[in-house]
């Protein structure tokens, strides 16, 4: 069964993540402001992947110091499907 989530971004450019996973499966992720290129290309690298290695991946990664980034925010909207 398909499950859909928006997740309100924290401390990122980007403001929300659409998910939507299947089976413990990444069907689609978009992001909705950021780096345009940087966020598509994270979404189309996740799309297929189990959640827990998507969240073992991205959890805790920085950008500019800030102690998350886009991906970081990713990981935490995919623990909610956990």
């Amino acid at each position: 069964m398909e499950q859909k989530r928006t997740y309100q971004c924290v401390g990122t450019c980007s403001k929300l993540i659409n998910v939507s996973v299947e089976d413990g499966v990444i069907k689609s992720v978009q992001f909705l402001g950021g780096c345009h290129g940087n966020t598509q290309g994270v979404a189309a690298l996740v799309k297929g992947m189990k959640v827990e290695d998507a969240i073992s991946k991205l959890k805790g990664i920085d950008c500019g110091g800030r102690g998350t980034s886009c991906p970081d925010q990713l990981a935490h909207a995919l623990e909610a499907f956990l």
